[in-house]
Parts: C-alpha cells; sequence; structure tokens
C-alpha cells in the first residue's frame, strides 16, 4: 500500500465540503440534531466509496490509455523506425538544436529503446506514466474522505454521548470552527504539494468550504420556511 499525497488531498477537501454542507444544510432547516449524524455518516460511506471507485476507475482507464499508447509506439519503432527517428529530430529541431548537436541527440536517444519510447511518449503524445496503483488511490481516498469528513460530525456525537451538557447549538459552533480549521490545514498542504503560497492556499480552501456552507445552510433555511 502506497499512500500518495494528492489522493488524501482531494479525499480530504471533498470529506470536509460535503459532511460540513449536511450539517450546515440540516441545522439551517432546524432538524433535530440525531439528523445530522444519521445524514452524515450516510454521506461519509456512500460519498466516500463513490469518490473512492470514481478515483479507482479514473486512475485505470488513464494507466490502460498510457499502456496502449506505449505498445503503439513499441510498434512503431520496431517497424517504421525512421520515421520515428525523424519526429525524434523534428522535436528536438523545434528545440533549438541543429546540425551536429541535433545529430548527437538523436543518435543518443534511439540507441536505447526504452529512452527512445519514454521520449516519443513524453514528447510527443504528452504522456508521463502515472506509478500510482488504482487500489491505493482508491484506499487514499476513501480514509481520507472519511477521516476528516467526520470532523464536522463530532461536536454532534459529543451532543449525543453528553445529552443536555451540550446543546446543539454549541455543536453547531464547535462544528463550524474545527471545520474551518480543517479546510486551512487541507489547504496549506495542497499549497504544499503545489508549491504555492500555503497561507492564501489554505485561506482559500478555506472559503470554497465557506461558501459551501453556507449554501447548504440557506437551502436549508429556506426550505424550512416553506415546507
Amino acid at each position: 500500500m502506497r499512500w500518495t499525497l494528492e489522493d488524501f488531498v482531494y479525499g480530504a477537501t471533498d470529506g470536509a465540503v460535503t459532511t460540513f454542507a449536511v450539517v450546515a444544510g440540516v441545522v439551517g432547516a432546524s432538524l433535530s440534531p440525531a439528523i445530522v449524524l444519521i445524514l452524515g455518516f450516510a454521506n461519509l460511506f456512500a460519498d466516500g466509496f463513490s469518490m473512492a471507485v470514481g478515483n479507482y476507475l479514473a486512475t485505470k482507464s488513464q494507466k490502460e490509455y498510457i499502456e496502449r499508447a506505449r505498445q503503439r509506439e513499441e510498434w512503431e519503432i520496431d517497424n517504421l523506425a525512421e520515421q520515428e527517428r525523424q519526429e525524434i529530430r523534428e522535436i528536438y529541431a523545434s528545440k533549438g538544436f541543429k546540425d551536429e548537436i541535433l545529430e548527437e541527440i538523436v543518435r543518443i536517444i534511439t540507441s536505447r529503446r526504452k529512452v527512445w519510447i519514454d521520449t516519443m511518449m513524453k514528447e510527443e503524445l504528452g504522456l508521463i506514466e502515472d506509478k500510482r496503483r488504482p487500489f491505493d488511490t482508491a484506499l487514499t481516498t476513501f480514509t481520507a474522505f472519511n477521516l476528516i469528513g467526520i470532523i464536522p460530525l463530532l461536536p454532534f456525537i459529543a451532543l449525543f454521548v453528553a445529552g443536555s451538557f451540550v446543546s446543539a447549538n454549541d455543536a453547531f459552533v464547535y462544528s463550524v470552527t474545527f471545520t474551518a480549521i480543517a479546510f486551512f490545514l487541507i489547504g496549506v498542504i495542497k499549497g504544499r504539494v503545489l508549491q504555492k503560497k500555503l497561507v492564501r492556499s489554505g485561506l482559500s480552501t478555506l472559503m470554497v468550504g465557506a461558501i459551501a456552507a453556507m449554501v447548504a445552510f440557506v437551502v436549508g433555511y429556506l426550505l424550512n420556511l416553506l415546507v
């Protein structure tokens, strides 16, 4: 099992957004805190599984597409070697190489079959082999979705356990606070992965989560007035 940071960020972000949107919508509709837990946990497992399956299929399809492209390039190198050699020449000529240097580059690249194929895959087709395994991406996504997605529910779990010692309003305030911190930290991690400014990335992710929660809360509130 190999964890992938990008899949963890992907699952964690969606888990926090969708679960807190459920919480905000239920609170906005003034429904029982028990409904928060029922819908929240249903969302965790159903959406988390759906995302994991989607990521598995997407990764698997991408790997299969790249593998077919590689097989096609292998056939062309074996059967249309001079044509493929000319393509290498044109690729590096477009980068500014010429004369003896260009011919030396072509000779070196085409002298090693794997290097030749890898170069065609990247330079001609724009494809880079994905080292991730579909099962790993699915498990990482599902784990992150549930691990971070449960954060908005924690105060309501405490409310259910503690009973009257914790009010529903307090639980919602704590849920907002915990989720905001989670959003910011996810954004910071994402910023590190993408090599962006950490604070700006954290605030950007926090803003996206806040907008999603606000929409859910307003919808729940309006439905409560109309129904």
